[in-house]
């Protein structure tokens, strides 16, 4: 759960233990299958504090895609998380298809599913996306995320996905709704200096970058802006906080 631990929004001030918030584009987990896999090592952490994509999405489709009937596309069983959510298989002539809902990649990313999304869209049917990653960190190492199929999707159907994780800026509003703060009080910490950090600091959120997880010297060299922030690993996060917390970082 490396990952999930470097995905970090909370207060600068080291001696508040909370609140803090665990926010990740994981698809593949529920929350409380995260959760309980935290708690099982020793990390005092609970469902609620836990913000994912999927949760995030599934507020978004109730708020904008009432009673859609959404195909999601995913790696992973996450329906847990997507309570009022009509999840419907496009395999039925008679189920229809009003959204299509691109989670992470994985096995299920094949032609024959890609093709019949793309054809959906073709039709004008709504694309909505949990994340525009383009690859992650597995057991077996880097591998494509569902950010890569995302761009040849909207592409050739000519359209341009709504985004509802990292790094859309309603994902970290939500956080910090959830944390009760304003950004200027609050630090992310993440592997991805794109979708975690400057993303992050465009909302007014202090960036840590953690050169761990899926961070390689070369999307840092060549990102889009600079991270206010940089460690080496999670363990150098609390003498940066109290750098912070006393005007000297």
């Amino acid at each position: 759960m490396r990952r999930c631990w470097e995905n970090v929004v909370g207060s600068a001030d080291p001696e508040v233990s909370g609140p803090f918030a665990l926010v990740a584009n994981t698809i593949s987990r529920t929350r409380a299958s995260i959760a309980e896999r935290l708690a099982g090592v020793g990390f005092p952490v609970t469902v609620d504090d836990i913000l994912t994509a999927p949760a995030v999405t599934a507020v978004y489709l109730r708020e904008h895609c009432p009673r859609a009937r959404c195909l999601l596309l995913n790696a992973g069983d996450i329906r847990d998380d997507l309570r009022g959510v009509t999840l419907v298989d496009d395999t039925d002539p008679d189920a229809g298809v009003d959204v299509i809902v691109v989670g992470g990649a994985g096995e299920e990313f094949g032609s024959p599913a890609l093709n019949r999304v793309f054809r959906h869209l073709r039709r004008g049917v709504r694309l909505v996306a949990m994340h525009r990653n383009l690859f992650w960190r597995t057991a077996d190492g880097l591998s494509l995320d569902s950010g890569a199929f995302l761009l040849g999707l909207e592409r050739a159907a000519r359209v341009e996905a709504e985004i509802t994780g990292k790094p859309a800026g309603a994902f970290f509003v939500a956080a910090l709704d959830h944390l009760g703060a304003e950004p200027s009080a609050v630090v992310m910490v993440g592997d991805d200096i794109e979708s975690d950090v400057l993303a992050a600091q465009r909302g007014g959120i202090t960036g840590v970058l953690v050169k761990t997880g899926k961070y390689t010297p070369e999307t840092h060299q060549a990102a889009t802006g600079t991270p206010d922030h940089v460690i080496d690993s999670f363990a150098a996060l609390p003498a940066l906080l109290e750098r912070l917390a006393t005007g000297s970082g």
